[in-house]
């Protein structure tokens, strides 16, 4: 059956067309497959099936290119899966309200092609999720139909890894690691993604292949929170933490740095870490470093927010009930549009709370999106660039350091700029108006 993926014959199907499976689904068909996406939004699919991008980072010329060759097509009919060999799933993995797991996009996938699956196919989750749900939950859903893992369909987990905006690593160049359900499933998985990306790298388990995604984001979530501690405790003895860092990082060796924010953001760092301490509770296991890092991480904002109002009261004598406050970048990193989970909206929410007036700029945001956590911002819009409407304002907060704004002119028309991503001294201002945060 691997012959289907070598030869490049297989049609392969994904489910979730956003950030993760638009960018697999374009590397796929790059080496040579047929692609057919599946997704819920009709008007994505609409939009790639006439050739255009969604995504700012995914030029709609690579989509057309796809669609033009008749190798791309993209479909709400979920019956259609009885027609590829592959199906890859990259749909969202939320927590709820009180930080629990929410597996509802994996459960209802899953639902969605049981009744559809043939024998031969193969089933991939790229979701991230605690360690064990591939043959826990989606197993027994899959199996539901009369077909059986391991005998008549194979299932295996492979993590994503997309950088969305991240100009040195594509879908295609960064290593995938794969795990399967049995020992058919693993070199099944394995013949697919080696003859989409550059390298595999096999594991024992689902199980395994799902801790790994954990473990790379936990990993990172940690060392951001010890960096944002160190931020206050260095900020209060009067010592640049940015600094600090630069002349760190010229050890080669035993040092990799990392860089503190106003909050973690996107889908992975502040949700991910969340889904191994739920599991691990079933063990018995308390896992207080990554709780630790958890509560540090989500303290940043309030840190923001109260280091403006400090730097307000000092400067103009004024608190923030009444201040006019202008953020700037509502993304949660750099150069791209994507807003999931940014602090940026617990910033304005905590300086709304507390009486300012709150304004927002990004280049790559025209406006708010509807989310779940922040409905009520939904549909403001970013204000234009223009440095006399900044002038404006009593405080300008960065919370995204994104290339493309002027930071010069930013720091010349603004009364006080708070910024938390050393954005102005990278670009070479020293300004005293400038208080890093």
């Amino acid at each position: 059956m691997d012959d289907l993926y070598f030869s490049k014959k297989a049609v392969i199907g994904i489910i979730g067309l956003g950030y993760v499976g638009m960018p697999l689904a374009l590397a796929t068909w790059t080496a040579g497959f047929r692609v057919v996406g599946f997704d819920i939004d009709p008007q994505k699919t609409a939009s790639i099936n006439s050739g255009k991008s969604y995504l700012g980072h995914i030029p709609s010329s690579e989509v057309s290119a796809a669609v033009s060759a008749g190798r791309l097509r993209a479909t709400t009919h979920f019956e259609e899966v009885r027609e590829v060999d592959a199906i890859i799933i990259c749909v969202p993995t939320p927590l709820t309200a009180h930080r629990e797991p929410d597996l509802t996009y994996i459960e209802k996938t899953a639902e969605a092609i049981a009744p559809h699956l043939r024998k031969g196919h193969l089933i991939v989750l790229e979701s991230t999720t605690w360690p064990g749900t591939t043959t826990e939950v989606m197993r027994p859903i899959l199996e539901n139909g009369g077909l059986k893992a391991g005998r008549d369909f194979y299932l295996a987990f492979s993590p994503e890894r997309e950088d969305p905006g991240n100009a040195n690593y594509s879908a295609k160049s960064i290593p995938k690691v794969v795990g399967g359900d049995d020992p058919t499933a693993i070199k099944l998985a394995n013949a697919l993604y080696g003859a989409i990306v550059t390298r595999t790298i096999p594991v024992s388990s689902t199980k395994t292949a799902e801790a790994v995604k954990l473990t790379e984001n936990i990993f990172r979530a940690v060392n951001i929170a010890l960096v944002n501690e160190l931020k206050i405790v260095y900020d209060a003895m009067g010592i640049d933490v940015w600094e600090v860092i630069e002349a760190a990082k010229s050890k080669p060796f035993g040092f990799m740095p990392f860089y503190p924010g106003p909050g973690l953001g996107g889908h992975c760092i502040p949700i991910d870490p969340f889904y191994l301490t739920w599991k691990a509770r079933e063990f018995e296991i308390s896992t207080r470093f990554i709780e630790l890092a958890g509560e540090i991480n989500a303290s940043m904002p309030n840190y923001v927010v109260n280091k403006l109002a400090r730097s307000l009261d000092e400067r103009t004598g004024r608190g923030l009930r009444g201040a006019k406050i202008l953020i700037v970048g509502i993304a949660y990193k750099k150069n791209v549009e994507d807003i999931r989970e940014s602090p940026a909206f617990k910033l304005v929410e905590l300086l709304e709370a507390r009486g300012a007036k709150v304004d927002f700029y990004d280049p790559y945001v025209e406006k708010i999106p509807s989310t779940r956590k922040h409905p009520k911002l939904a549909g403001r819009p970013s204000i234009s660039w223009e440095p006399k409407a900044i002038g404006g304002y009593d405080a300008v907060l960065i919370a995204t350091d994104h290339d493309n704004i002027d930071y010069h002119g930013l720091c010349e028309a603004a009364s006080l700029v708070i910024d938390t991503r050393n954005a102005c001294s990278r670009a070479g201002v020293n300004s005293p108006k400038v208080v890093k945060a």
